[in-house]
């Protein structure tokens, strides 16, 4: 199993209807892509100062099976229409479990 985890720091012009969606844009993707094992995301909980604001983590069967999920071009218009216009940072592992 790969398991894939992104972490987004939002800029500040971003806008809470901006950030809201993203996470609705990407909730819909595990329909859309059934390479997808598992999907959770969410906002960061405000625990701790200096996080990330935002997180993905997904699960996929195999390392194609990742690769057919990170270049769906549904996955791919959800990054470039709402993603990238409000990110600020982006940090990303992909590892075995």
């Amino acid at each position: 199993m790969i398991r894939h985890v992104v972490l987004f720091t939002w800029s500040p012009e971003a806008t809470e209807e901006q950030k809201a969606a993203v996470a609705a844009e990407l909730r819909e993707l595990p329909g859309q892509i059934p390479e997808i094992r598992s999907y959770l995301l969410g906002s960061d909980a405000g625990i701790n100062p200096g996080n990330h604001d935002f997180a993905v983590v997904a699960d996929f069967d195999s390392e194609d099976d990742y690769r057919a999920y990170r270049d769906h071009p549904r996955h791919q218009a959800v990054i470039a229409e709402h993603i990238k216009p409000i990110l600020a940072t982006r940090a990303a592992v992909q590892f075995g479990c």
